[in-house]
């Protein structure tokens, strides 16, 4: 029997820079149906968010800022 998974994204900013990146992956969920996000892919990054499915970020916390300069 396969393994339940789940479709996010994950917002984050790395431990050493404070710009945010995503990344879409699938992981896995326990018994009670909880995703369980690896500690390999947690390790240097700070989790800001995490969101059902493929998500297409339009704009973010200091993208009309940086955009001026």
């Amino acid at each position: 029997m396969s393994e339940a998974r789940r479709e996010v994204t994950v917002i984050y900013c790395c431990d050493d820079d404070l710009s945010l990146y995503r990344k879409t992956k699938f992981f896995n969920l326990n018994s009670y149906g909880e995703m369980i996000i690896p500690h390999d892919f947690r390790l240097g990054k700070t989790i800001v968010a995490v969101c059902d499915g493929n998500i297409n970020v339009i704009n973010s916390v200091g993208d009309k800022l940086v955009s001026h300069y």
